[in-house]
This record gives C-alpha cells, sequence and structure tokens, in this order.
C-alpha cells in the first residue's frame, strides 16, 4: 500500500510531465490502433481480391489490362505511396496486368490520353483536377466514339474528388475509400455518366463530369485557406471580409438555352445476327430489278435558342452524375442562379453550406433545365470559373451535354443506396 501511495504522490509532485506522458501514450496508442485497423482493411481487400486472380480463363483468353493515370503530386505528394500501398496490390493479386503512368506536370494527363493506347480499362488515381484532365484527353481524340466505350475506375487520391460520392461508400478513413474503390473496378459493375463539353471562342473544349461554377461564393471559396490560422472560423470570416471589400457582389450574364432533350431508353447493346445467305442474296436481286425510292431530305427546323438576363451572386451549371441512378425523362443539364438579394447573414449563411457541398441551392435561386447553353459576360468582366474545380479565365462560353458518354465503375452497395433514395 506505501507503494502505491508513493507512486501517486510523485505523479501529484510531478503533474506536469505525468500530464504530457499521457498525452503522449494516448496519442501514440491511438495512432497504433489506426495503423492496426488499416492493415486489417488491406489484409481483408487483398484476400477478397485474391479471389478474383483464382478465377479460370479458357486457354484463348487473356489477362485484363489496366492503364493507370497516377498523379504522384495528388493529396500533399502523398498520392504516390497511397497508392502502391492500398490499391496496387489488389489489382496485382486479382490477376490484372497493369500499366502504371505517372504524371510529372500539370496537364501532361491530357496528352498522355491523346496518345494512350487501347486498354481494357482505365483507371484515374488522383483527384479532381487528374480525373478532368483524363476526360478532356479522351474526348479530344479522333477516335472517342470507340475509345469512349473503355471503361473507366476512379481510385480518390486527391484532397478532392467530387465525384467519388456518386461511385463509392465514403467513410472517414482513406485507406478505406482506396480498396472499396479499387475492389468495386474488379467487381466489374459500371453506370453511363454524363459529360459537359465547354468550349470558348478560341481555345479546344474543354469536358466536365460535375459542372461549371462562377461568381461570389466560388470566389470566396478559393480564398478560405488563406485564413487557416482562424480554425473553425475561417469560413465565416472569408465571407464576411469579402463583403467588406464589395457589396453586393452581383455578377450579370446573358443565357441562352435549348429545351432538354427526351431521353430515350436504356436498352442493352445487342449484336445483330447476320441474315443467312439465300436471304442475302434475294435482297440483292430484288433491289437489282426494284431499286428502293430515294427519299428526299429532311429539312430540319432551326434550334429554338431562349434568352435569359440574370443577376445572380454565383451561377452554377451541372450534371444529373451526383445520382447517376435517378431515371429521368429528359437528357438535360441543371443551370442554377442564386438570386442577388441576399443580406450579408444571409450570404454568410448559404456561404457556409455551400463549403461544404457547392450544389446545395436557396429556395429562391432561378432553375433552368437544358440540353445546351451560352454564357455570355459583359465586357471586361474579370473573373475565374470553377470546371470541375478546377480554375479556367472567365470567358463566354457555349455548353453543350454529352448524354451517357462514359462508363464508370460503381460499387453495388453505393448503387443500392442511390436506388434506394429515389424510393
Amino acid at each position: 500500500m506505501a507503494r502505491v501511495v508513493k507512486v501517486f504522490r510523485t505523479l501529484r509532485n510531478n503533474w506536469k510531465k505525468s500530464t504530457f506522458a499521457v498525452c503522449v501514450l494516448s496519442y501514440g496508442g491511438y495512432w497504433l490502433n489506426g495503423k492496426h485497423s488499416d492493415s486489417l482493411l488491406r489484409r481483408e481487400a487483398c484476400l477478397l481480391a485474391r479471389e478474383f486472380g483464382r478465377q479460370q480463363i479458357a486457354p484463348h483468353e487473356r489477362l485484363r489490362k489496366a492503364t493507370v493515370i497516377l498523379n504522384p503530386a495528388a493529396c500533399g505528394g502523398k498520392a504516390n505511396n497511397l497508392f502502391e500501398k492500398n490499391a496496387a496490390p489488389i489489382l496485382h493479386l486479382a490477376g490484372v496486368e497493369v500499366t502504371i503512368v505517372k504524371t510529372d506536370y500539370e496537364g501532361q494527363a491530357k496528352k498522355l490520353m491523346e496518345l494512350a493506347e487501347q486498354t481494357d480499362m482505365l483507371i484515374v488515381a488522383g483527384g479532381d483536377g487528374t480525373l478532368q484532365e483524363v476526360v478532356t484527353g479522351l474526348l479530344r481524340r479522333p477516335d472517342q466514339d470507340t475509345i469512349c466505350h473503355t471503361p473507366i475506375g476512379f481510385i480518390p487520391l486527391g484532397s478532392r474528388n467530387s465525384l467519388s460520392p456518386s461511385l463509392h461508400l465514403l467513410s472517414d478513413n482513406k485507406v478505406k475509400d482506396i480498396t472499396s474503390a479499387t475492389l468495386s473496378i474488379l467487381k466489374g459493375e459500371t453506370v453511363p455518366l454524363d459529360v459537359l463539353q465547354i468550349k470558348g471562342e478560341t481555345e479546344q473544349p474543354v469536358f466536365a463530369l460535375m459542372g461549371l461554377r462562377w461568381g461570389a461564393f466560388r470566389d470566396v471559396a478559393a480564398k478560405i485557406s488563406k485564413y487557416w490560422y482562424l480554425g473553425p472560423l475561417k469560413t465565416n470570416a472569408a465571407h464576411w471580409l469579402s463583403t467588406l471589400h464589395e457589396w453586393p457582389q452581383v455578377r450579370e450574364v446573358s443565357v441562352s438555352y435549348l429545351d432538354p432533350n427526351l431521353r430515350p431508353p436504356d436498352l442493352p447493346p445487342q449484336k445483330t445476327q447476320r441474315p443467312s445467305l439465300l436471304y442475302r442474296i434475294f435482297l440483292r436481286l430484288k433491289h437489282r430489278w426494284s431499286p428502293p425510292v430515294v427519299e428526299p431530305p429532311k429539312v430540319e427546323e432551326p434550334e429554338e435558342w431562349k434568352e435569359e438576363q440574370l443577376s445572380t451572386l454565383e451561377l452554377f451549371v451541372q450534371t444529373h452524375n451526383k445520382n447517376p441512378m435517378q431515371r429521368r425523362i429528359n437528357d438535360s443539364m441543371m443551370i442554377y442562379a442564386e438570386p442577388d438579394n441576399l443580406t450579408v447573414g444571409e450570404y454568410i449563411t448559404v456561404g457556409n453550406k455551400k463549403d461544404e457541398d457547392p450544389t446545395v441551392f436557396t429556395k429562391e435561386s432561378t432553375k433552368l433545365e437544358a440540353s445546351a447553353c451560352r454564357l455570355q459576360l459583359p465586357e471586361g468582366t474579370a473573373g475565374f470559373y470553377n470546371i470541375d474545380n478546377e480554375e479556367y479565365e472567365a470567358l463566354p462560353v457555349e455548353i453543350s451535354l454529352l448524354p451517357r458518354k462514359l462508363r464508370f465503375f460503381i460499387s453495388a452497395e453505393r448503387r443500392e443506396q442511390l436506388l434506394a433514395q429515389m424510393q
């Protein structure tokens, strides 16, 4: 008993050292527990991948080929280590022939995709910037109609992964997100996604999966990280300080748009069987002696563009890829314009919500549905667009919808969850 009393007396007399030791031991235990949990997640994913690798293939079949576009600079330079530890072993154990192409500088993924060879699957390992570059390079190719049938997998390694919630179940654990995304690629379940083609007056088109954002909230979001020293108050402070610099922060824009098109039914691709030889001979003889009447070409009616003059705090043109399982009547994009009469308090409140999710809009926002649109900005307008979270100079652009252009791998669990949300 005396020894116990002596220990407690020592701890009381050295309470600063004792407190520091408890903090260090607690943090060390938490860190070790996290490492152990990550190892268990990797082990479980590798065991599942090994089952795919043990599947037998016919003698004439070959291994599936995958081309990985990896951005080592993503996630603060940690992307290469995250991929090698959490995704690469799963792909190798599954028997996939992997070719890893690492980018060295911004914009290189576009050039790589313009020269890439045909592969069974394309895997993008990075964030929003890497994915946007890959999609843009893919759709700029002369043979893009053919190569667009290649399924694409997305492994979220960036600081921003806007498309990931549409394809995978997300958690607070980075390792779990990466392993589950890699396993969804192996399982092979895909979903079609719309693409926006954004073309300026002179430059080549840029392509986006989520949308284009322009306005005051976007400008403030780009500056929030500068106020890191304010901790949880940095978002409020950034919006409030922006009102001191300029208020109201209204943007004027002319939006011309076309009505949405009816969505054709989702039919599985069917291979047409070649007619028999006798039937083909009969058709040739029939066309020779009684050639079919060629109808004159139909005169297409000119497209009817509608125009809206908008005064808004922010304009957002987005696809429906947030929930790709949603059944829609029309193939369309959505155009949202926030009202220009918000008070400073409302502006800060809405800005906080948009910092967490930029696709949250107020009830008073203007909503337009279109198949194509043109944005005409007043002369002398400065600023930037966010196209899938990548900055581009704000210029007059034409935005076209490419419905169901690309197919992405999706996890079965996330598919079921998205379907349940619609019920």
